[in-house]
């Protein structure tokens, strides 16, 4: 597969997105094995962005690799500074496998006013998590929420 070409101004602002990553692949003495490409196909699929380290000092063998890392990834050179290689792809869309509807709510962040009994001073603010199967009373507790029973009777 080819390698995707991008515009000088898309390259640029990769660039400038991938200053503050740490490597996350390296490549040793061994050079480019199946596994780094594995490794590094992973890394791109979770990432899209990644700098790869290539240990080797010969700086023919550094651009061989990287063009056969952009070949066989089917990713975008973005910079090739020192023994640094910085590579994009565009991440796949991730396809939700559970349904959204038969979801049960999680857990929330719920606010609680208790205030002095005499008035004077400020109310006391404090934050809890509640979970789904669990209620705030008026008294400011938390108690899990009663499961509703339908009357027995006829009629």
């Amino acid at each position: 597969m080819p390698a995707i070409q991008l515009t000088t101004a898309e390259r640029k602002a990769h660039r400038a997105d991938a200053h503050h990553l740490d490597p996350v692949v390296m490549i040793g003495g061994d050079g480019l094995t199946p596994a780094v490409l594995k490794e590094a196909d992973a890394a791109l699929k979770a990432h899209g962005l990644i700098k790869v380290r290539v240990l080797g000092d010969d700086r023919a063998v550094r651009e061989e690799i990287y063009a056969q890392m952009c070949d066989q990834l089917d990713a975008a050179p973005i910079q090739h500074i020192g023994k640094l290689l910085v590579l994009w792809r565009p991440m796949p869309e991730k396809v939700s496998t559970e349904p959204k509807e038969d979801r049960k709510p999680g857990p929330r962040e719920v606010k609680i006013l208790k205030f002095s009994k005499s008035g004077l001073r400020r109310p006391e603010v404090k934050k809890v998590q509640v979970m789904g199967n669990q209620r705030v009373t008026a008294g400011g507790l938390i108690k899990r929420a009663k499961k509703r029973v339908t009357s027995k009777k006829p009629g």
